[in-house]
């Protein structure tokens, strides 16, 4: 009987069988990485969960006033002195702005007219990383140190730890920090969980690791306001003291905590944000800047949505080393109800911290080596059209 003519052939099967090895020899080299990647992250501890249901279409979020290219006439100043300047506070007779570096240096820049004549002073190193900052109500420096704790500086340079835990858990991360008139010093552990070179992790990974806390100076008392926060950030008491705003990084808005009054020991919404905030300062005439390190893109609703993004992305960054980058970070100007009134902002920047000092806008930045400074009365944000 003759052979049926769809039958391969035993030379056919030969060659079938050869061009079959042939194609996984040619694929092994894309195979293996993708079945190693895979086996990284199956075993992967990192494990991230949904963020809560966020209302609000931030794409919508627009202040009445921008200046959407700020580093347009803005100016330069300590560059090469300070390294990742992540927050500010204005001594006005001194004339000096305090910030904190990563290197643990606190600094001090002198502000003039002309950013030539500013001096750099280092002023005292914390050992730790230096975040947000106050002054006290005896003019000491208090720190929020990522590593440290809640810190107090003295004018005559002495360092003191003035708390590094709460009901027995230790900060990881201690960073926003304001004073009331009562010398209350209210601030934030922004992840109980991750310190502060990890805090990519704490956001990416979707879960409400954060702490608002307060610390009364006379009877050394640490009493825990609020916690399962989501990056709890900058902190700003309200210039009528009945409430202390505070943001939300991960949650890209921010909250009130009301600390006398009928609401009191209540936290109610303050603002929605059209980015991730830092810190927060009120200016003393009406309004709040908070620096905005990322603008809400689709890309970040995509990375925000689904946990296995999220997931991938810290995998990157653990082997790897690849980073998002950011967009359209800047400053934006809230008043006492929370509504926006003036957003200044350039693509690819990013900005954690911004204070106004007469018709300047000065900025820093956990990722840049220097301080910008922006003459808002020449380069005004403008009416949105």
């Amino acid at each position: 009987m003759s052979k049926s003519r769809d039958s391969p052939t035993h030379s056919e099967s030969k060659s079938t069988t050869a061009r079959t090895i042939a194609t996984s020899w040619l694929l092994a080299p894309f195979l293996v990485p993708v079945f190693v990647a895979a086996l990284f992250y199956r075993f992967d501890s990192f494990d991230p969960v949904h963020y809560p249901v966020d209302e609000p279409n931030r794409f919508t979020l627009v202040a009445p006033a921008r200046n959407n290219r700020m580093r347009v006439g803005s100016e330069v100043l300590a560059e090469g002195h300070v390294a990742g300047p992540e927050d500010f506070v204005y001594d006005a007779a001194a004339r000096v702005i305090y910030t904190g570096c990563e290197d643990g240096w606190i600094k001090r820049v002198t502000v003039n007219d002309s950013v030539a004549d500013s001096v750099v002073e280092n002023w005292v190193n914390t050992g730790g990383r230096p975040l947000g900052l106050a002054f006290g109500t005896n003019g000491e420096l208090i720190v929020g140190d990522a590593d440290k704790g809640l810190l107090r500086v003295t004018k005559d340079k002495k360092l003191e730890v003035l708390v590094d835990e709460v009901d027995g858990l230790k900060f990881k991360l201690t960073d926003g920090v304001d004073v009331a008139h009562d010398g209350t010093i209210y601030f934030t552990d922004a992840s109980c969980k991750y310190h502060v070179k990890e805090s990519v992790y704490d956001i990416l990974e979707g879960k409400p690791n954060g702490r608002f806390m307060s610390y009364n100076p006379t009877t050394e008392k640490t009493t825990l306001l609020a916690d399962n926060l989501y990056f709890p950030n900058g902190v700003a008491v309200s210039p009528d003291q009945n409430s202390v705003v505070f943001c939300e990084t991960s949650l890209m808005r921010c909250r009130k905590y009301y600390i006398q009054g009928p609401k009191k020991g209540s936290i109610e919404k303050f603002c929605d944000l059209p980015g991730m905030p830092d810190n927060i300062h009120y200016d003393g005439h009406g309004q709040y800047w908070i620096g905005i390190a990322a603008e809400f893109t689709p890309q970040l609703e995509f990375v925000f949505r689904y946990p296995f993004i999220r997931k991938a992305m810290v995998m990157l960054t653990k082997y790897v080393g690849s980073q998002t980058k950011t967009r359209n970070g800047g400053v934006l100007a809230v008043d006492l109800e929370g509504k926006p009134t003036s957003h200044y902002y350039d693509p690819n920047l990013s900005l954690t911290s911004g204070i106004k000092i007469g018709n300047h806008l000065y900025c820093g930045s956990i990722i840049y080596p220097f301080v910008i400074r922006l003459d808002v009365k020449q380069y005004p944000a403008l009416p949105a059209t």
